[in-house]
């Protein structure tokens, strides 16, 4: 006779159904912004032990996080990870068509003297404040990230009852200063070029300097804030010192030897278990084609040949040393450093730190180790999103270092460079582009972002300004992603765009057209933060 089986009674249709909703587990292939939202948000949630906890984490999040700017072109691509992920901009690339990109319609004419004083417009606007109530339940603090911000970025938020996920802005303004960063690195092991940091109040004093600190005769002297190109002065006689002269007395300065060097970019980001290191990056700057600046800073390229293996190790080992150095500051998330080759010597140096998410960044969330694990950015939300988590940074960053050369990308920011101010009556759309057999430009398809480029064939345009805006020198017109590279090196030295550059800018500049003013335009809309410098 057959044993008697004894069954458990039948469960309510009802649970059945929530204990399947429990066992939702999203694809990795499923973008996070389409995620059900029927998966539980426990009252409180385990350590996060290793990244396959941490992708779920944000797959499932369902606290609003908003990325603020004048375009979303730093974190473009985020919402494919993170569930709630939005973007408030001041220019809509998409016109409306971006599911996560939402911008105020009320834009009465407004003169910007910086990304900040964007951030606080759209912060204080009536139609974005309605828009973050609308998509944030009750008792949750939205979290709200950005590239520019201040003390009264600060004071806005928390009027507002909004968490900036960002170190403090006078914690930052501190770390801005070169000579701070100098100090700091020193001390954490990651040295810079050989230095003294000093006052000097005439050629005679700068010289007397630099020959008892073995200097040589050919220097670089930097003041300790503002952009790099415009506060770094190159002195090797009286007649260099005369002039700038007025920029370098009665500042501190640092006074370097003159190298030859290798530029390349670097993120990372300072969690309570380590710093965790991003792939490094070569440079575009000062391409008459694409800025009217010279020395501009106008794109960014990730291959496999921007280190070589021993360089990488030494550049990663220093970037890992000045993060936890910094953490020691009380700094934690993402933030940039320029890292300085020695050609002759192969020393490797640290260069500059840009403590905030940069326009590399766009890169950074691309690479073969975001898509192996996650974005770089992602381990910046963890350390604000209140999640406790212990990760082995160690192992991410060995795991990076092998996947780093993996993958070739490219972006180049393309500006006015005609002294022209005009109405444009036509732009290029935002989407993915080619060029047919007879380089015609040929828009393929409209796209949220560049994540979907197959080969080095295909490019992403994302538009800035559309007809209706003005433009005028130094403008950003849009910028341009692609797969492959951009710039070559040339036979005796330096590098040059690519052929293929050159027929992308050409085409793109060719798509906008306008009606100059009459006269010219006194209070131009000023916008110059793509990449914070």
């Amino acid at each position: 006779m057959p044993k008697s089986v004894t069954r458990p009674p039948a469960k309510p249709r009802t649970t059945v159904k929530r204990e399947a909703a429990q066992r939702v587990e999203v694809s990795v292939g499923t973008d996070a912004a389409f995620a059900s939202a029927t998966v539980p948000t426990a009252p409180k949630r385990r350590v996060l032990r290793n990244v396959s906890e941490v992708r779920h984490f944000f797959r499932t999040n369902d606290v609003p996080i908003y990325f603020v700017g004048a375009t979303p072109f730093n974190l473009l691509g985020l919402d494919r990870w993170v569930r709630k992920f939005s973007y408030i901009a001041y220019y809509d690339a998409w016109d409306g068509a971006h599911p996560r990109v939402f911008t105020p319609k009320f834009k009465p004419y407004e003169e910007f003297g910086s990304g900040e004083d964007i951030n606080n417009w759209l912060l204080r606007h009536p139609e974005t404040r309605a828009y973050i109530e609308r998509d944030t339940p009750r008792g949750v603090r939205p979290k709200v990230a950005m590239v520019f911000f201040n003390a009264e970025t600060e004071s806005i938020c928390a009027e507002l009852g909004y968490d900036l996920i960002l170190p403090t802005a006078e914690l930052r303004e501190h770390l801005d200063s070169k000579i701070v960063t100098t100090k700091l690195g020193d001390e954490a092991g990651s040295p810079s070029v050989p230095n003294i940091l000093t006052t000097v109040d005439s050629w005679e004093e700068l010289r007397a300097a630099a020959e008892k600190a073995g200097l040589g005769d050919e220097l670089v002297v930097q003041t300790p804030y503002g952009d790099s190109g415009k506060t770094t002065f190159f002195i090797s006689s009286e007649a260099d010192w005369r002039k700038y002269a007025g920029d370098i007395v009665g500042e501190d300065v640092k006074v370097m030897r003159r190298i030859n060097n290798y530029p390349v970019a670097v993120e990372a980001v300072i969690t309570r278990c380590g710093t965790i290191v991003g792939p490094f990056m070569t440079e575009l700057t000062g391409y008459r084609e694409l800025t009217p600046y010279k020395g501009g800073w106008c794109g960014n390229e990730m291959h496999p040949d921007v280190l070589t293996p021993e360089r990488r190790e030494k550049a990663a080992e220093l970037v890992r040393k000045l993060g936890d150095r910094l953490g020691k500051e009380g700094y934690k998330g993402f933030f940039e450093v320029d890292v300085l080759i020695d050609t002759d010597t192969e020393e490797v140096y640290l260069g500059e730190l840009n403590p905030r998410i940069s326009g590399a960044t766009s890169i950074t969330n691309v690479t073969a180790g975001a898509y192996a694990d996650v974005p770089l950015f992602l381990f910046h939300l963890l350390e604000f999103m209140g999640v406790d988590f212990d990760i082995d940074v160690d192992d991410i960053n060995e795991r990076w270092e092998t996947l780093a050369a993996a993958d070739t990308w490219s972006q180049m920011i393309i500006k006015e460079t005609n002294d022209v101010v005009e109405l444009l009556e036509a732009t290029p759309k935002t989407g993915h582009y080619s060029l047919d057999d007879r380089g015609n430009l040929i828009f393929r398809r409209s796209a949220l972002d560049w994540h979907q480029l197959q080969d080095e064939s295909e490019a992403f345009f994302l538009r800035i300004y559309a007809t209706g805006d003005y433009r005028w020198k130094g403008a950003d017109l849009g910028i341009l992603i692609t797969k492959g590279r951009l710039q070559r090196e040339r036979a005796h030295g330096g590098s040059a765009l690519t052929i293929r550059a050159k027929h992308f800018i050409d085409s793109f500049r060719a798509q906008y057209s306008g009606t100059p003013l009459a006269a010219p335009m006194v209070d131009a809309p000023v916008y110059e933060g793509i990449r914070s410098v």
